[in-house]
């Protein structure tokens, strides 16, 4: 009898402890590039809360936009026996065969903010409509420059599908007017310390600039910086993703225009889809779903807060 209580008491003191009840919560993975990237870290916050609201434990995961170790995390999260992963993916190309490996090990994934270049292997790929949201950054970056002058782009990791989704939203609407005049146009592969350097070189080459539209806005604030070093405040700099930095930019004159992505909500949505998943096998209606972005300019930011709007 004394054999049965202590084995009793050792599985009771292994288990994790949830509502009350002795049994470890079943775990959902969260697997993001760094959170040195607000947007980055407002997805796995988001996915995190709504998570441990809906009862899971919760593993946040980093891969640093490096496939090979995108690789060993999945492999992570497969050997804990993971529930579903909730994943902002490190190519579009390079992560199918992760995503795959894990549905053929019974993990469901979830993936937010970046598509990858298959169907049918995640149940779910949860984006924001980068297109429109580019074309809404666009027609603002137009109005702004006036409908002429010289501009630069800055462009994200070309790997990535956003990249040239928002760079194609933002073309098909400034190529309209003939007086703005693309004169360089350069990936600083969403990094604000290679914006700084990259516009240091393109100041030095191009000084007439009248303008930067940059694919997010972390390469926005490089940039920014950039010009201002310079003394080159009079040129018009508009973001993408809507971080709470170039918000208190805008309310400060600075950058003028970002556009809003809805990354926490994209997060918790893929939670909640992966909740339903694990609960009752409910997937999604469809695997790919488009959220709308939102212009954000001086007009509303003060009603900016981590990657949403306050009523």
């Amino acid at each position: 009898m004394k054999v049965r209580y202590a084995l009793v008491g050792a599985l009771l003191a292994s288990a994790a402890f949830v509502g009350g009840s002795a049994y470890a919560a079943d775990l959902i993975a969260v697997i993001t590039p760094s959170h040195d990237n607000p947007f980055f870290k407002a997805e796995a916050e988001g996915a995190e809360a709504k998570a441990k609201e809906l009862g899971y434990d919760v593993i946040s995961l980093v891969h640093d936009d490096d496939a090979n170790k995108q690789s060993q995390l999945i492999d992570t999260a497969i050997a804990r026996k993971a529930k579903a992963i909730i994943i902002d993916n490190a190519g579009a190309d390079a992560t199918v065969s992760a995503v795959k490996k894990a549905k053929d090990a019974g993990v469901a994934s979830f993936l937010i903010d970046r598509e990858i270049n298959a169907s049918g292997v995640a149940l779910a790929q949860i984006v924001s409509n980068n297109y429109q949201g580019a074309q809404l950054g666009a027609k603002e970056f137009v109005k702004l420059m006036g409908e002429k002058g010289n501009y630069v782009e800055l462009v994200g990791k070309e790997s990535d599908t956003n990249a040239g989704i928002r760079s194609k939203g933002y073309h098909d609407v400034i190529d309209q007017f003939p007086d703005l005049k693309l004169v360089e146009r350069q990936s600083a592969n969403w990094d604000q310390t290679e914006a700084y350097s990259k516009m240091e070189s393109i100041l030095q080459a191009h000084p007439d600039i009248k303008g930067v539209i940059s694919g997010n806005d972390t390469m926005a604030m490089g940039a920014e910086a950039a010009l201002v070093a310079a003394g080159r405040k009079d040129v018009i700099v508009v973001g993408f993703d809507g971080s709470n930095d170039v918000r208190d930019s805008i309310i400060k004159g600075e950058i003028k225009a970002t556009v809003l992505q809805p990354a926490y909500r994209e997060a918790q949505l893929g939670v909640e889809e992966a909740d339903a998943y694990i609960k009752s096998k409910t997937a999604p209606k469809t695997e790919k779903q488009l959220m709308d972005c939102v212009l954000i300019n001086a007009d509303n930011a003060k009603k900016l807060e981590t990657f949403a709007l306050k009523p």
